[in-house]
């Protein structure tokens, strides 16, 4: 099989690059032409990513939920990679699986700051030095639980939604920049997050895949690697379904 070479002289930041959907990500931009520079909160999984992914791997500690971490991660990922064309949005958490009525408000904030705030903080930071070349592609990590919600997940299932929202409005502002910002709502995917829910939530989430499976990493970085390439020239604000059939809509 011929291998593709679309990331040629580009350098991406992926956040939560160090395990899971960031990981192969990475890994497939790397394997592309690109260079990488991982986010991830985890000093210890920074530098096994980094030794698995060779010399075009970069590492930046950090908890996204701090604006002026992000900041700071942003510019010293610029002085690793010359400059930032892509920005790949995938750490999150999944939150505390418990109903409405009975969800800890802290938890709820906790996942918010993640999951929504990091999120903000990483676009808003990264956005620029997009725009210093008038090219750029950003993709968010959300999910189909942002559009339909799940049960005992609150606030992740408004979590994501929010990412929806923000993704479409960040998109129809750098569109005439040359930078596209698109978004994923994969269904539930076999990857270490799911250590953090129950086994009766996952369970539920595998019953609701009409394929009867989860995802894959390979089929998430798949879709992640085409949005975050120049090949994908004519969208921005838009959100793929990779759901196995669940998405209604």
């Amino acid at each position: 099989m011929t291998t593709i070479i679309r990331y040629e002289g580009r350098g991406a930041i992926v956040t939560g690059g160090a395990s899971g959907i960031g990981l192969k990500t990475a890994e497939r931009i790397i394997a592309e032409g690109g260079s990488v520079s991982i986010w991830d909160v985890d000093a210890g999984r920074i530098d096994a990513a980094r030794q698995s992914l060779g010399e075009r791997a970069h590492g930046v500690t950090l908890n996204i939920a701090d604006p002026d971490a992000v900041a700071a991660a942003a510019l010293e990922a610029e002085s690793q990679l010359g400059r930032v064309d892509v920005l790949v949005c995938s750490a999150g958490v999944a939150g505390k699986n418990e109903v409405v009525v009975n969800y800890p408000i802290d938890e709820w904030k906790r996942v918010f700051d993640i999951n929504v705030n990091g999120l903000f903080y990483c676009n808003r930071f990264v956005a620029p030095l997009m725009q210093k070349h008038g090219y750029g592609r950003i993709v968010n990590v959300s999910s189909i639980a942002g559009k339909e919600g799940n049960p005992t997940a609150s606030a992740y299932s408004a979590s994501k939604a929010a990412v929806i929202g923000f993704t479409k409005s960040l998109g129809k502002e750098l569109c005439k920049d040359g930078i596209t910002v698109n978004a994923i709502t994969p269904a539930t995917v076999d990857t270490p997050i799911l250590a953090q829910v129950s086994q009766a939530h996952i369970d539920y989430m595998r019953s609701k895949i009409p394929m009867g499976r989860f995802g894959t990493v390979e089929e998430l970085a798949s879709i992640i690697t085409w949005l975050a390439s120049e090949e994908c020239s004519f969208t921005t604000g838009a959100v793929f379904d990779i759901s196995g059939g669940r998405a209604t809509y």
